[in-house]
């Protein structure tokens, strides 16, 4: 790791000029199917993303870092939480009308940041559940993001391809309608409801699997939809209505420490770029929808420095998962990506959904300007699960005991390159296991290659890697280390008995 700087923290906060809380900001921005080989600084040579770039160079980046699973609810369920998302049964992709994943009485990231006198704000992606029992949209929804530790809240419930194609702030779908009622189902359809099966005539973007239940905005979703169509949202400007809302919780409380929670919707499908970025990357409607992503960045650096609080806030940039080209609609993506012989998991093998190392090996990085020294980098194992733990000690509160957050504060502030000796990676059953340099990855059923023809991990024996030297996971060596396989298996063991035995 390069050598890095850290000004204690109370100190830190004086030498802010015209800063006088102590306590930093803090700002999360995290991304939806994002990997390290679509970032130029990371090794892209299709794409350029000068501003995630900047992320990178004028601050830490971490090498070695994961998401706790290959999707995207577990995942942000152990943000969240600070657990493991396999402990967890219900911790695996929600429908758009699932309820809150997460106990109102659980601790939680946001929660613990409020307890430290933040104030806390989540805008953009969720995907973590809304209301207990059968939501109705049309009323306040309760319980929501608010309920377990955010001071505001903006957002989908979902994903863009999931209904219901609202918004959701502090609980209540702005903008509807009182006389054209919302309603969401994801058993049956509506009687009369058009679908992307009976009126394909109403599509203008064609689905590949999985996305043939209701069509808004000419777009086939997963699930059905009927009414409220005066808070419809568009998807082309989701970007910038998000931004917006971003920019105004950080000049609301740009006098008291803030923490917020950015969800980048990119580059998720549908991918719907807006007319400032659409034709822009030559790589299709998904590598526009990176440098939308990549702009949506950009600006919040610029709006940092503008209102003065650059070395005030830390910046945390990552991905809920790793990446995945054709996910559910036909947008070239695939075919895109390959005249350029080039796949954004790279250089890890595998990708979202996947057991190999691509599915949660994603881009980390920590921008706080003055206190940590650009450019620095670190390869220390590291999970965004930690960063609970980590928080709690940047702001001096104590961990709620349980947890599987660990606190490697150093690490994100590039002090130290002490990383995690061991990690437990995805969810409800389907588990591998990280210790130092080297990957274990358990026998399961399955296809080698899913529909989104990603590979998958699935075979019939153990599987053992080294990445320190095989960084691609090519070679298995689980026949020439059999004594390390069963270490590692019973290290395994260990880690989730009571959940899971292999």
């Amino acid at each position: 790791m390069k050598k890095c700087y850290l000004l204690p923290f109370v100190a830190a906060a004086a030498a802010c000029s015209g800063q006088q809380q102590e306590k930093p900001n803090v700002i999360i921005v995290l991304a939806d199917d994002l990997g390290c080989g679509d970032i130029s600084a990371l090794g892209s040579t299709v794409l350029d993303t000068p501003n995630l770039d900047r992320m990178c160079s004028e601050g830490l980046n971490l090498t070695d870092a994961h998401s706790a699973a290959p999707t995207s609810t577990p995942s942000r369920y152990s943000i969240m939480t600070g657990q493991y998302p396999w402990r967890n049964k219900d911790a695996e992709i929600l429908a758009g009308d699932a309820n809150l994943l997460i106990r109102e009485d659980q601790p939680t990231l946001a929660g613990m940041m409020r307890d430290a006198g933040y104030t806390t704000a989540v805008i953009g992606k969720w995907h973590l559940g809304l209301g207990a029992g059968q939501i109705d949209w049309n009323k306040e929804i309760t319980p929501n993001p608010n309920s377990i530790g955010f001071d505001y809240s903006y957002i989908i419930a979902a994903t863009v391809d999931r209904v219901p194609t609202v918004y959701v702030e502090n609980g209540l779908v702005p903008g509807l309608d009182p006389s054209d009622p919302l309603y969401v189902d994801y058993n049956e359809n509506f009687p009369g409801e058009p679908t992307a099966l009976t009126n394909p005539e109403l599509m203008r973007m064609k689905w590949s699997q999985g996305h043939s239940c209701s069509v808004v905005n000419g777009i086939p979703r997963i699930g059905y939809q009927k009414g409220g169509k005066s808070a419809y949202w568009n998807d082309e400007e989701m970007a910038y209505v998000f931004l917006d809302k971003v920019k105004g919780f950080i000049s609301d409380n740009k006098d008291r420490p803030f923490f917020l929670y950015y969800g980048l919707h990119e580059p998720h499908v549908p991918r719907t770029p807006h007319s400032d970025f659409a034709g822009k990357s030559g790589l299709g409607p998904r590598g526009d929808v990176v440098l939308e992503a990549d702009w949506c960045v950009g600006q919040l650096l610029d709006y940092l420095d503008e209102m003065g609080l650059s070395e005030n806030t830390i910046v945390i940039f990552s991905s809920d998962n790793g990446p995945v080209l054709d996910d559910g609609y036909v947008d070239e993506a695939a075919e895109k990506w390959a005249e350029h012989d080039f796949k954004p998991a790279l250089p890890y093998r595998g990708g979202k959904y996947s057991l190999f190392d691509g599915g949660t090996h994603i881009p980390f990085f920590v921008r706080w300007t003055g206190h940590i020294e650009p450019e620095s980098v670190s390869d220390a194992l590291i999970s965004q699960m930690d960063l609970y733990a980590s928080l709690a000690a940047l702001t001096g509160q104590e961990v709620p005991e349980g947890l599987d957050s660990q606190n490697h504060l150093d690490v994100f502030l590039g002090k130290s390159s002490q990383g995690r000796e061991d990690l437990v990676l995805g969810s409800t059953g389907k588990l591998t296991y990280r210790l130092g340099d080297w990957h274990l990855i358990p026998p399961f059923e399955g296809p080698a290659v899913d529909m989104t023809d990603t590979e998958t991990g699935n075979s019939d024996s153990w599987a053992l890697y080294n990445q320190g030297k095989d960084i691609h996971e090519d070679r298995d060596l689980a026949s020439e280390y059999p004594e390390k396989v069963m270490e590692m298996r019973e290290r395994l063991n260990a880690a989730v008995e009571g959940y899971y035995s292999y």
